[in-house]
């Protein structure tokens, strides 16, 4: 029997490639436009499965693939996908935002702990022989501290688990209330004047695109954070950085921005701000789950004769 065939379009581990190599023919989509036109022409119509991580797939893409049956994103986030022109034609679509939602909150609280407690700050302090000067100021307890999370999916709901255990009071906003005993809040601004952290862990549509944006950070006002854990154009970062000029906000955390790797100067200087290189997820354990994730949502949906061997 024929192996199913699929379009790889991602960088993946060399386990999870191992994976999709004995379970289906893949294909890889070459980066060059021409090529991948030319190899979209001979094998498209044989497509049934995309095994995928960053690459855009829009209407036009699908066009070009009448037999496929599913996407299967390495990611959580799926702005890349043209999501209403997948459902409408049948093609299923899966991601794996339940499998790192653990580590991404761990990651969120470690961010959240970082400028509270101000850790990277008292850190320096420490390397700059100041200690024995002064003893470091006072910081900021979690405890009884409001929270606010914005967006209440897996991700968010793992950060507010994480939240409760160390005694912050936890709300959140998001389009709809979930069936969680926790104060909602019908827009991200009326959370954010509600709290005095606020941490970001919607996903990126047209809907949420800047909206963290220079009322939100007055909203917060000049005690308050703001933690960024899901995608970088969820914030509008000049906004942030004029509210941090004014001392408007004391300051924020970010593992995500709206061109990285590039970050704005401004931000990289400023003591107050907490910045990780979006290594929300990255854990080899986690990543790894990530790759296996995609790949048994491919063999549910394709079926093979060599189910992955783990």
């Amino acid at each position: 029997m024929a192996k199913p065939a699929i379009l790889r379009a991602a960088k993946l581990s060399d386990q999870t490639n191992a994976e999709l190599e004995a379970a289906f023919e893949v294909h890889d989509l070459p980066s060059d436009a021409t090529r991948a036109s030319a190899m979209l022409d001979e094998v498209g119509p044989q497509l049934r499965g995309i095994a995928l991580r960053k690459t855009v797939v829009d209407a036009a893409l699908l066009d070009r693939l009448p037999g496929l049956e599913i996407i299967s994103s390495y990611s959580a986030g799926l702005e890349n996908v043209d999501i209403d022109t997948a459902r409408s034609r049948g093609i299923e679509i899966a991601n794996t935002s339940h499998i790192l939602a653990e580590e991404v909150a761990n990651l969120a609280l470690g961010q959240i702990l970082g400028v509270t407690r101000d850790i990277h700050n008292a850190d320096r302090y420490v390397r700059d022989g100041k200690w024995p000067d002064a003893p470091y100021p006072l910081q900021v307890s979690l405890q009884g501290m409001e929270v606010g999370i914005v967006g209440f999916g897996q991700i968010g709901q793992a950060v507010a688990r994480r939240l409760e255990a160390v005694g912050a009071s936890v709300s959140y906003s998001g389009p709809r209330r979930k069936p969680v005993d926790l104060p909602y809040h019908a827009t991200p601004l009326e959370l954010a004047q509600a709290c005095r952290i606020v941490v970001l862990t919607c996903p990126l549509t047209p809907e949420t695109r800047g909206i963290a944006d220079a009322r939100f950070f007055e909203a917060i006002g000049p005690g308050g954070w703001v933690v960024n854990i899901s995608r970088g154009a969820i914030l509008d970062e000049a906004a942030l950085i004029d509210v941090l000029s004014r001392d408007a906000i004391a300051g924020a955390a970010l593992d995500v921005f709206a061109e990285e790797p590039e970050v704005p100067e401004a931000l990289k200087r400023d003591p107050r701000v907490l910045l990780t290189p979006h290594i929300g997820s990255g854990t080899t354990q986690t990543r790894q789950r990530m790759g296996d994730a995609m790949v048994d949502a491919l063999v549910a949906r394709l079926g093979t004769d060599t189910p992955p061997d783990r």
